[in-house]
C-alpha cells in the first residue's frame, strides 16, 4: 500500500485513514445513541485505554502494552454485560431505521385499527389501566415476553374491555394483536425499562412494561394509565406520554405505517 505522510515514525496509508474514518463514525453512533445515559463514561474511558494501548505499541513498551490490552479485554465484556439493555436499543433503533436492513426484514401489516383506539379512549375515560401491544415484524416474541394466556380471537371492544376490567383475571398484564386484529395472547408479563423518569415525571410499572419492550424489539406499545386516565405511546425505545384523544389515531397509523 503507498504510503500517503508519516508522522514521525508512523507510517500513515489510504488504508489506514478508511479504518480510522470508520472507527470514528461507529464510536460517533454510540455517542450519540447513548450520551445521556451513563454508559457514555464507560466508553469514554475504554477509549483512553485504546489511545494509550497505542501509544504502548507504537514506541514498544511491550508490559505496559500487555497490561493495557487485558484491561481493555475486560473493559469490553464488562461494558456488554453491564449495558446490555442500552446496547440492544441501539440495535433495535439501527435495525429500524436502516432501510438496506429493511428490505431483509418481514413486516407486518396492520390495516383499521379503529376499534382498538376507541376501546382505548373508553378506557382512559375509565381511567381503566391497558397494555396493548402491536409487533412490528414477524419477530417471535418468546425471548421477551413471559406468561401469557392464549386467546385467539378477535380484538372487538367488548372484549377488550372485559379483559382489561380490574375483575377480570387477564387484566394484569399486556396483550398482544397480530395483523388480522386477533387477541393471540393476554396477561403477558413485559420486561421492565430501567428508565424510571421522563422529563420530571416518574414512571409507573404499566409504562416501563411497554417502554422496555420497545428497547427490545420492533414493536409499538399502547399504555392507559390507571391512576390518570393519560393515554401513551412506546415506540422505538421512546415514550411519548399524555397524547390527546384527537391525535392518537393519527400517530397510531404512523407507527404502524398503517395508510389512511
Amino acid at each position: 500500500m503507498i504510503e500517503l505522510f508519516r508522522l514521525g515514525f508512523i507510517s500513515i496509508t489510504l488504508f489506514d485513514l478508511l479504518d480510522i474514518s470508520i472507527t470514528c463514525i461507529i464510536f460517533y453512533l454510540l455517542y450519540k445513541a447513548l450520551k445521556n445515559t451513563i454508559a457514555i463514561q464507560v466508553i469514554f474511558g475504554l477509549i483512553i485505554i485504546f489511545v494509550l494501548s497505542f501509544l504502548a505499541e507504537a514506541i514498544n513498551l511491550k508490559s505496559i502494552n500487555w497490561i493495557l490490552k487485558f484491561l481493555s479485554n475486560v473493559w469490553l465484556i464488562g461494558f456488554v454485560i453491564i449495558f446490555q439493555q442500552e446496547l440492544r436499543q441501539v440495535i433495535v433503533e439501527f435495525t429500524t431505521k436502516n432501510p438496506i436492513i429493511q428490505l431483509f426484514i418481514k413486516k407486518v401489516s396492520y390495516t383499521d385499527i379503529t376499534p382498538i383506539i376507541d376501546t382505548a379512549i373508553t378506557l382512559s375515560k375509565q381511567n381503566t389501566g391497558a397494555l396493548i401491544v402491536f409487533p412490528r415484524t414477524q419477530s417471535v416474541l418468546v425471548s421477551t415476553i413471559d406468561a401469557g394466556i392464549p386467546i385467539g380471537a378477535a380484538a372487538t371492544q367488548e372484549l377488550l374491555l372485559s379483559i382489561f376490567n380490574n375483575k377480570s383475571p387477564l387484566h394484569d398484564g399486556a396483550v398482544i394483536i397480530d395483523s388480522s386484529l386477533q387477541i393471540t395472547t393476554a396477561r403477558c408479563i413485559l420486561p421492565l425499562s430501567s428508565v424510571r423518569q421522563i422529563s420530571n415525571k416518574l414512571l409507573g410499572t404499566r409504562h416501563r412494561a411497554g417502554l422496555g419492550l420497545t428497547e427490545k424489539i420492533d414493536a409499538v406499545v399502547l399504555i392507559v394509565s390507571e391512576e390518570t386516565g393519560a393515554i401513551s405511546i412506546a415506540n422505538q425505545g421512546k415514550l411519548e406520554i399524555q397524547i390527546p384523544n384527537e391525535l392518537l389515531k393519527d400517530k397510531l397509523n404512523k407507527y404502524l405505517n398503517i395508510v389512511k
